[in-house]
């Protein structure tokens, strides 16, 4: 089975509905609004699955922030905050391998997204408050 494939089949049993999905690029976006996943991208990009999903726009001044969310990295269990290229967006992003793959840790994954947004959800947007 290919890798796609394969991820797409956890997802389908983990309940995820695909909202949208792009089969040439092997890529899927999911949502759970229980869980605060909105718009995460799946995309297999051998060897690795990557699961990013785009969190705010960065507050102006955000040195701070930027300690912050390595503070709040270092507690993650899977993936971390991270920012765009132009340094304008902060996402979730997570790599997992895709060669050895188990439904567990893409589940694992997709968990410590949405516990990170309940555990730090209403600090990241209190940036934005400033």
């Amino acid at each position: 089975m290919a890798d796609f494939e394969k991820v797409k089949d956890f997802l389908l049993e983990m309940g995820f509905a695909i909202n949208h999905e792009e089969s040439q690029e092997e890529l899927v976006v999911i949502d759970d609004d229980e869980r605060g996943i909105k718009n995460l991208i799946i995309d297999c990009e051998a060897p690795i699955l990557i699961l990013e999903q785009v969190i705010m726009p960065m507050p102006a001044g955000s040195s701070d922030f930027c300690k912050r969310l390595l503070q709040i990295n270092r507690t993650l269990v899977h993936g971390a905050f991270v920012l765009n290229e132009e340094g304008t967006t902060l996402l979730f992003r997570d790599t997992l391998q895709l060669e050895n793959l188990d439904r567990n840790e893409l589940e694992g994954s997709i968990d410590a997204l949405s516990l990170a947004l309940a555990e730090y959800g209403s600090e990241l947007v209190s940036f934005i408050r400033k």
